[in-house]
């Protein structure tokens, strides 16, 4: 029996990722101010896709620690999968081997100020890209595909806005219990975790990032549970259970 193994160096190869989103979003918004576009300073940041490349590194690696080839890992591209309520849709990383689905994965992030409306918008992408991946999946779109590892990571600035508690209007109905006076950093851990509780996603990792210490590859993982060793453990089980 072939058992599932993080890479040894896990921790600095996380610390890395976390290094090249700063440094790169910091490079970004330089040279859009440099170009003289001073309000678009911080759009650019936010489009930037190659922000979270040391992400997508880092999952290519634990994919092939398994000893699949690199070759069945999309990360650039061809990244679309046919959906249900909608033609396709682009997802982060793909792993397709003989038109078979392995595995899925969405890297997002939020940085501030506008924590509030961004959460609504984060949430509902993440959920409504899992309810029509499983549909299609159901309705045969992946053909003969066993059922795929679905991953969501999610990665927050750690900031006084994002860690102060947010009040909840309640006009007609409480909300839940968890959700009051809950911070939107406690909001995306809750939002992580029933992902999976709910089973629209197979793993979730969260972690939470500084922009002073963040350049150095400093992050926090506010629940265990939700760390990314664990989201490691997962996927890399999933591949070489795939491969057996």
């Amino acid at each position: 029996m072939v058992y599932s193994k993080q890479p040894e160096d896990l921790e600095k190869m996380i610390g890395a990722a976390v290094s090249h989103y700063w440094d790169t979003r910091l490079s970004q918004q330089q040279k859009q101010q440099e170009s003289g576009k001073v309000d678009y300073g911080l759009r650019g940041a936010v489009t930037g896709g190659a922000q979270m490349d040391g992400f997508i590194e880092l999952f290519t690696r634990l994919i092939v620690s398994t000893g699949l080839s690199a070759d069945f890992v999309q990360r650039k591209g061809s990244l679309d999968l046919p959906g249900y309520f909608r033609p396709t849709k682009e997802w982060d990383l793909l792993v397709i081997k003989e038109r078979k689905l392995v595995a899925a994965i969405e890297a997002k992030s939020q940085v501030g100020p506008s924590f509030g409306n961004n959460f609504n918008n984060r949430t509902e992408e993440a959920m409504g890209s899992a309810l029509d991946l499983w549909t299609a999946y159901r309705e045969g779109a992946f053909h003969t595909s066993p059922q795929p590892f679905v991953g969501y990571f999610f990665m927050l600035e750690d900031c006084q806005s994002s860690q102060r508690p947010v009040r909840v209007r309640e006009p007609h109905f409480r909300v839940f219990p968890e959700f009051r006076d809950a911070s939107y950093m406690k909001r995306y851990e809750l939002f992580c975790r029933k992902l999976v509780l709910e089973r629209h996603y197979t793993a979730s990792a969260f972690i939470t990032s500084d922009r002073d210490h963040g350049p150095e590859g400093l992050f926090t993982t506010p629940s265990e549970e939700l760390s990314v060793k664990n989201f490691a453990d997962a996927l890399i089980a999933h591949v070489r259970g795939f491969i057996a």
